[in-house]
């Protein structure tokens, strides 16, 4: 399988890890639920739903290319990286495996707003949900924090992509954000079981991917730095 192909899936893969983690998910809900409160108005709703994930999207992609973009920029970093990507990808796994089984955490500040904040960007309509959207995608958790820094920026240094890979991560955490907003414009009653549902499934999902990410990085450890397979 060409791997560029399957740098994309990955990316989506941790575009969807992203928005389904607890933090994230939590101000995706509250968001979209504050934004869309008058449910019986489901175009409005939709188009809240739509632009926030825009929102989101758009913060990603940007701080995305502007890390790469600035990494690449320096020759000496950045031929350091091509030269030695491959062995940095396995203990960077290894650790970003052992934050999503929660063997590993940190505390990050995190930007922060007061209620005032959120009540007059969603008070502004329509494009007040893009700007809400923006805000909260800086708000990183570690979960979050550890699947962007630590997973999309290596990939997206690896395949020499600032834009591709990020627009498909971004993609990747608008979609369960769009689907709330659909739930919430046409049955919101559904949006409570299948909020419930999802966190049991992202928990079990973070397991899974974890407990990947750590076997891939000890096989990355053992082929590019030990040397043994």
């Amino acid at each position: 399988m060409d791997t560029l192909l399957v740098g994309s899936l990955s990316a989506l893969w941790l575009g969807i890890m992203t928005s389904i983690s607890p933090c994230p998910l939590a101000t995706n809900i509250v968001a979209i639920s504050y934004i869309g409160r008058q449910v019986g108005n489901t175009r409005s709703v939709l188009l809240s739903g739509i632009m926030y994930s825009f929102g989101r999207m758009l913060t990603y992609l940007i701080i995305a290319i502007v890390v790469v973009s600035s990494i690449q920029a320096i020759p000496e970093i950045s031929n350091t990286l091509q030269k030695y990507m491959n062995k940095l990808l396995g203990p960077i796994l290894i650790i970003v495996g052992m934050f999503l089984l929660e063997l590993l955490s940190f505390s990050l500040p995190g930007i922060r707003t007061d209620g005032n904040i959120q009540k007059r960007i969603a008070g502004s309509g329509v494009m007040g949900a893009g700007l809400l959207g923006m805000l909260f995608a800086l708000s990183f958790c570690p979960t979050s924090a550890a699947l962007f820094f630590g997973s999309l920026i290596p990939l997206s240094l690896k395949h020499e992509s600032n834009i591709l890979l990020p627009s498909i991560y971004g993609a990747g955490t608008a979609l369960p954000v769009f689907v709330f907003s659909f739930l919430i414009a046409f049955s919101a009653q559904m949006v409570g079981k299948v909020f419930n549902k999802l966190t049991q499934i992202e928990l079990w999902v973070r397991r899974i991917t974890g407990g990947l990410f750590i076997i891939v990085g000890i096989y990355f450890c053992l082929i590019y730095i030990f040397r043994v397979l």
